[in-house]
């Protein structure tokens, strides 16, 4: 398998800090993005963030669905 490259390492650790400051979980994050028509299954998001292989579209869904207005990019 390949490695994640650091960019899809950045794009994933994003979206697992903003669940965790938001206190929203994998399950919560499927019924969340279930809510704005989105199906994804618990495992599923599971294994796209630990593979940090996902769309941009999956991860604007996500921070839309977890109600996140602003993005901080650096640290």
């Amino acid at each position: 398998m390949a490695e994640k490259t650091d960019w899809e390492a950045r794009a994933a650790n994003l979206l697992k800090a903003e669940l965790k400051r938001k206190g929203v979980t994998y399950s919560q994050l499927a019924e969340k993005l279930a809510e704005i028509g989105v199906e994804e299954k618990e495992v599923n998001i599971r294994n796209k963030l630990a593979r940090g292989k996902f769309m941009a579209a999956f991860l604007l869904q996500c921070l839309t669905a977890i109600g996140c207005q602003t993005v901080r990019l650096d640290d």
